[in-house]
């Protein structure tokens, strides 16, 4: 089924990034019905183009003028940009940019179009774009990549999923000397979602040394499948600075990573259904601009954090996620914790539940539909 998606148009050059599968050619081709494509997983076009990059001026002369271009994979040819920043500047042409990875670009020593292009992120489905096809259960166990929701078998897809990102992100880009350390650190990292990151940890249990850890992160922030989400700080003190939390984009990927199929165990509910809220926030945030930035917050006196931390301008906004179906008092101790916050403006709790109501000193209890509409309408801050 085609949904129709959050992203939007912009009027200039954009790079549109995102995952392989969550939509990015399929969006483009709905979005820009009338670009010219060139799409570089043509392998005969591919070649024609990375042995005469001048050859893309050329094409582009064809292409009638103020008509949209759509290069599709773009982080496999990144002697392109040089010929599209001239483009932009000279002819005035449009290009939507779509790739899964930005790294192959900035290691060729590019610069994005110094600014000539905005950037946008595709991220998975929401529910506002799944309507009634939206399951939190499912999405929890499968996640939300248009290509896995299309596919007759969502587990061997996801399977064979981290397959192909082995190949063509990895082997293909040259990302990693090591691929069987990297193999070996993919299901570490993804055990470790939505939990803070000790690189030395992830260093022992992968078998590798802490600075090949370091970089096996940067390949899976390049490659948009995980992000790392900063500690808020309040003052600017070393001993209260603490280490990032990392979070996978889809709930999917991450069981696929490590290997499981199947129904969901109690025990990894919590982190997927954690990270579908940031999910959601990120998504929201890329087209409706709904925070400046989002941090976690943990005291370093206390052993008790908030998920989440909004800021716009010099308002807050506090989030909690559970998973759990039934409300409990205990549910409410991070945000609680965090009252106290100079700014801070609502504070929310976002659970699997079905009720919604607010609490006494003033926390707000909603369930996570309410949550997705909340962001949907825009209306998340009072």
């Amino acid at each position: 089924m085609l949904y129709k998606r959050l992203t939007t148009r912009p009027r200039r050059s954009f790079f549109l990034f995102g995952v392989r599968g969550v939509g990015k050619s399929t969006w483009a081709r709905s979005a820009i019905p009338e670009a010219t494509r060139f799409d570089l997983l043509d392998e005969a076009l591919f070649h024609d183009l990375i042995g005469r990059p001048g050859r893309f001026a050329e094409m582009v002369a064809g292409v009638p003028e103020g008509r949209w271009i759509v290069v599709d994979e773009v982080q496999r040819a990144p002697a392109l940009l040089n010929e599209v920043h001239r483009l932009i500047e000279e002819r005035g042409r449009r290009f939507a940019l779509l790739g899964s990875s930005a790294r192959k670009l900035r290691a060729a020593g590019t610069n994005l179009l110094a600014g000539r292009a905005t950037r946008k992120q595709m991220f998975p489905l929401v529910p506002e774009e799944m309507g009634a096809d939206f399951e939190l259960e499912r999405t929890l166990r499968i996640g939300s990549l248009p290509l896995v929701l299309a596919s007759e078998d969502p587990g061997q897809t996801l399977g064979d999923y981290v397959t192909l990102y082995l190949r063509e992100e990895i082997r293909a880009e040259a990302a990693v000397r090591n691929l069987g350390g990297f193999v070996r650190f993919l299901p570490v990292a993804a055990l470790l979602h939505g939990q803070t990151l000790s690189v030395s940890g992830i260093a022992r249990d992968a078998g590798v040394a802490r600075n090949t850890v370091a970089g096996y992160l940067e390949v899976l922030e390049d490659t948009l499948l995980a992000s790392r989400l900063p500690a808020f700080e309040a003052k600017l003190r070393v001993r209260e600075r603490r280490r990032p939390k990392l979070y996978w984009t889809d709930p999917g990927l991450v069981r696929a990573a490590k290997g499981i199929r199947g129904p969901l165990a109690p025990e990894e509910r919590g982190a997927l259904f954690e990270g579908w809220v940031l999910g959601l926030l990120n998504a929201y945030a890329q087209e409706r601009e709904l925070f400046d930035e989002v941090r976690y917050w943990a005291p370093a006196e206390s052993n008790v954090e908030a998920d989440f931390l909004l800021r716009r301008n010099r308002e807050f906004l506090a989030i909690e996620a559970k998973a759990g179906s039934r409300y409990h008092a205990g549910m409410l101790r991070g945000l609680r914790a965090v009252g106290e916050l100079p700014g801070l403006a609502r504070r929310v709790l976002v659970y699997g539940g079905r009720n919604s109501f607010r609490t006494e000193d003033g926390i707000e209890i909603w369930p996570a539909l309410r949550f997705s509409r909340e962001l949907a309408e825009d209306s998340l801050w009072p």
